[in-house]
């Protein structure tokens, strides 16, 4: 494999900086068939059965010093192109990863790490209107990660203007936005202190803040995510709770009266138990409430706080035969938005 041996600057008239690389080796596809068949109870399916066609393209290499740079680029089913990342390793200064908003980087990381058999809770074909925290990973992004030292690793994530498309290279996006830069951070800590009852155990935490540039033309002020939890590894079993709020900063009436803006609050906790019965077999349940909070809105009805509350349950099994594995997932919603003022129940069965 060929190493990347050549990184250089160069500038013009102090205004314009380009960064260019080597080739970094060979690119890998990676892969694998995958068939689903989803039933929406209460719903009209039509053709039930889902054939996935998403691949991606990988590749490394290696600088003189020993790091070691690595690039992904992901595309989703049909071929569409969805997101391309490159990894800088500095071996115990950390690493460096450019994101182009994939949604992986900085909270966004942490938005569900419930233990599940398959998917997440609300993840298998059902739209149940659970509000994530994305932070600086919904956007074209920066991350920093520390080494992990004493258990612990930290993350510090940088997207230079929230909400722009992702740019090609030698290309730059315009300034005409409601946002400005926006920050994440998190903290991942295994605190076994050197004892094997504690090894299996992970607390995380995280924060995001989204500035808005002061003339914006939204009226909105500045954005606040956040999510803390844990999981716990004992034997076969695997158990997880976890927290998180989403400030929109829309208090302005008159902006938050249209239907999307309607609340400006939203807060979620999640819970989750997986047991790996054998080697092939595993099972799964997990729960996800998530809540509409504060109310931006001055001319729509605000709606009761019970049909502000979204509650999803999910039952999962996974079995593997060497390289298959055959999965299902049945989740049940309750009061699912169908807008910002009706809600339904719905279930969905997906394998």
């Amino acid at each position: 494999m060929n190493k990347l041996t050549k990184v250089g600057f160069s500038a013009l008239c102090g205004s314009l900086a380009a960064i260019s690389a080597a080739n970094a080796g060979d690119l890998t596809v990676t892969g694998g068939a995958d068939m689903t068949y989803v039933s929406l109870g209460g719903d009209v399916t039509g053709n039930p059965i889902g054939i996935g066609s998403n691949f991606n393209l990988k590749g490394s290499g290696e600088l003189d010093n020993g790091w070691t740079v690595d690039v992904t680029t992901a595309f989703l089913n049909a071929g569409a192109f969805s997101a391309t990342n490159i990894t800088l390793g500095m071996g115990g200064l950390g690493k460096l990863n450019f994101n182009q908003g994939n949604s992986g980087n900085g909270i966004a990381a942490l938005d569900d790490k419930m233990p599940t058999a398959w998917e997440e809770s609300w993840g298998a074909g059902l739209g149940t209107g659970v509000r994530l925290a994305l932070g600086s990973g919904a956007s074209q992004n920066v991350m920093y990660t520390t080494p992990t030292i004493l258990g612990t690793t930290l993350t510090f994530t940088l997207a230079p203007q929230y909400g722009k498309a992702d740019q090609a290279d030698k290309t730059a996006g315009t300034n005409a936005t409601d946002n400005a830069d926006s920050y994440d951070g998190t903290i991942n800590i295994n605190p076994s202190l050197g004892t094997e009852i504690l090894s299996g155990l992970n607390v995380f935490g995280g924060a995001s803040s989204m500035n808005s540039v002061k003339n914006n033309a939204g009226g909105t002020a500045d954005r606040y995510e956040g999510v803390a939890g844990f999981t716990y590894d004992i034997g076969p079993i695997s158990i997880g709770h976890q927290w998180s709020g989403d400030y929109t900063g829309i208090d302005d009436g008159s902006h938050g009266s249209t239907a999307g803006n309607v609340y400006n609050a939203y807060k979620n906790k999640a819970f989750g138990v997986a047991f790996n019965i054998n080697d092939n077999l595993s099972i799964s349940y997990g729960e996800w409430e998530a809540k509409k909070a504060g109310f931006a809105a001055t001319a729509v009805t605000q709606l009761p706080e019970a049909l502000r509350t979204i509650t999803v349950e999910s039952v999962q099994a996974a079995y593997t035969m060497g390289g298959a594995s055959v999965r299902i997932a049945s989740i049940k919603a309750a009061a699912v938005p169908c807008s910002e003022t009706g809600y339904t129940q719905r279930s969905a069965t997906a394998g």
